[in-house]
């Protein structure tokens, strides 16, 4: 088990990451992780990802209230809780608007379509929340329909949050997400999109399920994606 020094410097990490690859920009986004069934380590507000410290991540119980920290949380705390709270398998989260995916979300598009065999095994399908405004129960309602079957979420004219058994794991998704929303929009523009077929998505749920991963969608949903 990884301790709470090592969380905070992944944290940091994969911060500079999301900054790095243009997932965000200024102060946007925030990541966290489950310390343990009690605590969990998040992300300050105000502050931009590409230039964090360790020393400046803050610890919040399951309300979040701050524990310990000198900074504020971020104001997304509340989407961070309900996902730990609905998914028990997940112990880091990453929010971050990268911008073909969230150019998606902000089109009303979701990302859907079997259009690459890696992503319905790594993540399924990725589906659009409806919006709600940042920092409020109203984007948690959007949210919860949702987190229980997907491991990564478009959210309306807001941007992507993926979540996964380790920070690291998070993160993956999140570039897999920014991956397929350049491929799928590749293929729209061209006008040549060719969504795999009902036995294709079938044989690569098997190879999913047989990863163990979290997400539980069903082969169903995605074909009628077609």
């Amino acid at each position: 088990m990884a301790s709470e020094r090592q969380h905070r410097l992944a944290i940091v990490e994969f911060g500079r990451l999301l900054h790095g690859n243009g997932f965000v920009a200024a102060t946007d986004g925030n990541l966290s992780v489950r310390l343990d069934e009690n605590r969990l380590l998040v992300t300050p507000t105000y502050m931009s990802k590409g230039r964090m410290k360790p020393s400046d991540l803050v610890i919040v119980d399951l309300d979040g209230n701050r524990l310990e920290g000198k900074r504020n949380v971020s104001s997304e705390i509340g989407m961070h809780l309900l996902i730990y709270r609905l998914r028990p398998d997940v112990q880091g989260i990453v929010h971050a608007h990268p911008p073909t995916a969230t150019g998606f979300a902000a089109s009303g598009l979701d990302l859907n379509q079997p259009l690459v065999c890696e992503v319905v095994v790594g993540l399924g399908e990725i589906p659009l929340a409806r919006y709600g405004t940042p920092g409020t129960p109203e984007l948690a309602r959007a949210l919860e329909p949702l987190i229980p079957t997907h491991d990564a979420l478009l959210m309306a004219n807001h941007g992507v949050v993926t979540y996964g058994s380790t920070l690291e794991n998070a993160y993956m998704k999140m570039e897999t997400v920014e991956h397929f929303a350049h491929i799928a929009l590749v293929a729209h523009l061209l006008g040549r999109a060719q969504p795999l077929g009902e036995k294709e998505v079938e044989k690569l749920w098997a190879v999913r399920h047989s990863y163990n991963s979290a997400g539980k969608c069903t082969p169903d949903t995605l074909v009628r994606r077609r």
